[in-house]
């Protein structure tokens, strides 16, 4: 199973190629960061995890340095930053904003709703308004982003603890019952 994963993770050469990640030179090619350990493992999925739910953008760079930074095993952090994708991102962020929005105690607005589930905070259209409102459109940006930062730093740090703690006791749970499995193997 191992090993079928690590054919879906990125190689070596097309991290080191990217242009966002070029500059990180040798130190982006240190083994321990491409050895897949239980330590390595855990905290790449959990670094991952934490930057694809809290950065929109540039989840991918961020989570390679960071797993840079912090010894962690780099193609399991790229990866697992795609928890939020094109299917994903609607869903996550609507539910995000609903959380925040309830640990916040605001009323729930189905417009600013709409246009989380889009991907977009709600502008003015007409000039006019905009230049005479500009603190209305700044309070209604405020309204989503509120609720919805909150949210995804709850999701971000839930999830990533969650994954990292899982991460290692799968890891703990499976060595044992290899041992097992071989030692039975043996008495027999």
């Amino acid at each position: 199973m191992l090993i079928n994963l690590k054919k879906l993770l990125p190689k070596k050469d097309s991290v080191s190629s990217n242009r966002f990640l070029k500059w990180m030179g040798p130190t982006l090619m240190h083994p321990q960061l491409w050895h897949f350990s239980r330590r390595g493992v855990a905290l790449g999925v959990g670094l991952g995890i934490f930057f694809g739910f809290l950065i929109p953008l540039a989840q991918i760079p961020v989570a390679a340095v960071s797993a840079t930074l912090l010894r962690a095993n780099v193609p399991t952090a790229i990866a697992s930053t795609l928890v939020t994708n094109p299917v994903t991102f609607a869903p996550i962020y609507v539910i995000a904003y609903k959380l925040g929005n309830k640990l916040l105690g605001q009323k729930l607005d189905p417009k600013s709703l709409e246009q989380v589930a889009k991907g977009v905070t709600p502008q003015e259209n007409n000039q006019e308004t905009e230049t005479s409102d500009n603190n209305s459109s700044i309070q209604k940006i405020l309204n989503v982003s509120k609720p919805l930062v909150l949210g995804l730093a709850i999701f971000a740090v839930v999830g990533s603890l969650t994954t990292y703690a899982l991460i290692l006791w799968f890891w703990w749970v499976w060595v044992k019952f290899k041992r097992y499995k071989r030692r039975s193997r043996n008495q027999h």
